[in-house]
């Protein structure tokens, strides 16, 4: 006789699965609607009404995250309030849609409770971002991989493709340089643990390579930016090998990945000299209309009454920064609502990492790589609008309730890392 799980289980497995699957935005959608309808379903002999349910389930959620359940209240109404202020209503009402995505945050807030569950998470989120690597590199066998067919993976776009991966490689090097440590006795002479290891390091080269076939010049910065802040805390002298880390790189590197890394402090490149435009016309954007914005979807549609006149395009689809996009097509409010979100975050990683004990606490491995991850993807997140892309939006949002559900974990569960 079979089992039926809860629906509390079956919601948090359909979450899990809409994380997983952040790859393919129409399953991911269905799974996270479904998780969205099953968590507020009765259990067996439960005997309250939906009203109470709801209500319970609301108190759970927002005595586990508090924080970050204000900046995202604050995030959401200030999308409605843009929406009504905007040149087009008509047209900046499709920014509603973020809504389904942002509930995403607190139904992992939920859903998601300890140590192990967490962990389970991020081991397969780690794994996904290996195989979607994977799927990536065999793209060139087909014709990819010069700049004008960059390898992407399943994903629509080789942004998109580094935004992912990003993600998971810092979250990958956190567990491998801080992860919990088991006695010299055990691990590394039985097979399960070489094994493990093996796979960390597959994965990690598998992710890395990708990255770098993606020729996302954003993405490479971000990483190095976070590389540079994990060994600082770990190991600060290595910081003396940068530069024969660099005349190594110089020497071997293919030269396509040469010159797109030189590229990245050329001001005359012509997609470096477009971004600085876009900077200027969002600056006269968030002048003009500081409180509001010009409204959601509507920066493609008015850009060239602000363009730079040396810009190299005369249309852009949105502009390549998450913090201009953000307060020239919502006002500097929606701004400060995103900043306050990722600061939640991040103080309650750092609080939990200053409280067990630092770089060597049990779970230093998990709280690192929350920050490292925030920290990467901010950094591209300044040469592009990668808040604004779904498929790199929701493993964002799992790290955003991360450090939240970690410190829901019973005080046993301490004691036996």
């Amino acid at each position: 006789m079979s089992v039926r799980p809860s629906p509390r289980r079956l919601a948090g497995l359909l979450y899990s699965a809409h994380l997983l699957l952040a790859w393919s935005i129409a399953i991911s959608n269905i799974c996270l609607g479904l998780a969205l309808i099953t968590v507020l379903l009765p259990a067996r002999q439960d005997t309250r009404s939906f009203g109470q349910r709801w209500l319970d389930l609301w108190r759970e959620v927002r005595q586990a995250g508090a924080p970050v359940l204000v900046a995202l209240a604050a995030y959401a109404l200030w999308l409605l309030a843009p929406i009504l202020a905007s040149y087009d209503p008509r047209t900046s009402v499709r920014g509603v849609g973020e809504l389904f995505n942002l509930a995403a945050l607190p139904l992992g807030l939920a859903l998601l409770s300890g140590e192990r569950a967490v962990r389970r998470l991020v081991d397969l989120l780690v794994g996904v971002g290996a195989i979607l690597a994977c799927a990536g590199l065999a793209q060139y066998l087909f014709g990819y991989g010069d700049l004008d067919h960059r390898i992407r993976g399943p994903f629509s776009h080789y942004m998109t493709f580094a935004g992912f991966l990003l993600l998971c490689d810092l979250l990958l090097l956190a567990g491998m340089v801080f992860g919990p440590r088991k006695s010299a006795e055990s691990e590394p002479r039985t097979l399960v643990g070489r094994v493990q290891a093996g796979w960390r390091w597959l994965a990690l080269i598998a992710i890395n390579a990708g990255l770098l076939g993606s020729y996302t010049r954003s993405a490479w910065l971000a990483l190095a930016v976070a590389v540079t802040v994990l060994i600082l805390i770990r190991a600060p002298r290595l910081i003396f090998a940068y530069v024969p880390a660099a005349a190594l790189f110089i020497w071997l590197a293919p030269t396509p990945i040469l010159s797109r890394a030189v590229s990245i402090a050329n001001l005359g490149d012509s997609s470096n000299y477009d971004r600085l435009c876009m900077a200027a016309a969002a600056g006269r954007m968030i002048a003009e209309r500081p409180l509001f914005g010009i409204g959601p979807e509507m920066v493609e549609r008015r850009y060239a009454l602000y363009r730079h006149p040396t810009a190299p395009r005369y249309q852009v689809p949105h502009l390549h920064n998450n913090l201009t996009q953000l307060a020239a097509e919502r006002g500097l409010p929606a701004l400060a609502a995103y900043l306050g979100l990722m600061g939640a975050a991040a103080w309650a990683a750092l609080r939990g990492l200053r409280k067990e004990g630092g770089r060597r606490g049990p779970r230093a491995d998990l709280w690192l790589g929350v920050l490292l991850a925030l920290l990467a993807f901010n950094v591209a997140g300044l040469f592009e609008n990668n808040w604004g892309d779904t498929e790199v939006q929701r493993p964002v949002l799992f790290l955003l309730v991360l450090p939240f559900c970690l410190k829901r974990s019973e005080p046993e569960e301490l004691a036996k890392a």
